[in-house]
């Protein structure tokens, strides 16, 4: 018996460690990260508009998912936890990752309405009523995160705390394949859409542009016009395989698990971090390959870069004007 304590307690030690340098990192990078885009869009008065304010709700979802982000591969791991302390470390990271999934559900939404209907954006509900839209975005995640609270739960009060006595098998369906797995379905279709309006409107430019060079061949303009496309499709698609790939994969090992395959703890517990983490990256991609939400940062670093020059310019006259002789006198009163 206490041999087998001994490996159970170092294995969970090992799982705690191998959580801790898979999660760790990732987690204060995308803190970091969601921290220097926030205050680039705060600090610019030009991006205080619908889609920005949508845009910082869901930047500032992902930081606390990102500091979620240690504690949701821990939920594998039992424990003995009282039944508050039991409830909250399960049910906070829950909703911090579902409020990050409907905010970036909303400004997926936001974006294909903005692009598909430009005539009628300015009188839909998403722009007229964004204070309601934010408080949809966030009620309905808690409100779905706290059933467990509410009285949906397998709770034993002389157990340990388990992620199966806090979420039942049917709850984590409703979860994966109710909204999950939907909303991802939904975001790739919206991108998708976007993606054609672009290309449709691609094509109208062209048809201008050849008109006026009357077939003289595809002039600079159009060839950096369908590059640019090329590119946001590429980089569309690596975002959706890089990132979400791992996510859908690691949601499927975990319903394997409810179903009592024997899976590992390590690839369980990989899988959870690899898969939450790059999921979280997503706005982080967005706004980092943004220009105007990098703008703040691109004008206080050309400044800085210019003060520095101008410093360093003004120091090397300085030595210049130390360093020259004067005239010598003799040769000052020569005849020419």
């Amino acid at each position: 018996m206490e041999n087998s304590s001994g490996n159970s307690t170092a294995e969970r030690s090992g799982t705690m460690r191998l959580i801790f340098w898979l999660s760790a990192p990732l987690s204060v990078f995308i803190i970091l990260a969601n921290l220097f885009i926030i205050l680039g869009i705060l600090f610019n008065r030009k991006l205080h508009g619908t889609a920005n304010r949508l845009f910082l709700s869901l930047l500032f979802a992902d930081l606390l998912a990102g500091a979620a982000l240690p504690f949701i591969p821990r939920q594998r791991l039992e424990d003995s936890r009282g039944y508050h302390s039991c409830f909250f470390i399960h049910v906070a990271p829950n909703f911090l990752f579902l409020s990050f999934l409907a905010n970036l559900l909303v400004v997926h939404y936001e974006k294909y309405l903005c692009i598909s209907y430009p005539l009628h954006y300015p009188h839909l509900w998403v722009h007229r009523w964004v204070p309601l839209c934010l408080l949809l975005t966030w009620a309905l995640p808690l409100l779905f995160a706290c059933l467990p609270v509410l009285g949906w739960n397998h709770w034993e009060p002389k157990s340990n705390c388990s992620y199966h006595l806090v979420f039942p098998t049917a709850y984590l369906y409703l979860e994966i394949y109710g909204f999950l797995i939907p909303a991802i379905l939904a975001m790739a279709f919206m991108a998708t859409q976007v993606l054609r309006a672009a290309r449709r409107q691609l094509q109208e430019i062209k048809k201008v542009l050849r008109a006026g060079r009357q077939g003289q061949g595809r002039s600079e303009l159009e060839q950096e016009l369908e590059l640019r496309h090329a590119k946001c499709i590429a980089c569309l698609s690596l975002m959706f395989l890089a990132c979400w790939v791992p996510y859908v994969a690691g949601l499927h090992v975990s319903v394997l698990a409810l179903q009592k395959y024997s899976i590992d703890t390590a690839t369980l517990v990989i899988l959870t971090c690899v898969g939450s983490g790059s999921a979280a990256l997503v706005p982080v991609i967005l706004g980092l390959s943004s220009r105007q939400y990098t703008q703040f940062w691109r004008d206080a670093a050309a400044k800085g870069w210019g003060s520095c020059r101008a410093q360093g310019g003004e120091r090397g006259e300085g030595r210049t004007s130390r360093g020259r002789a004067p005239p010598a006198e003799g040769l000052a009163g020569a005849p020419g």
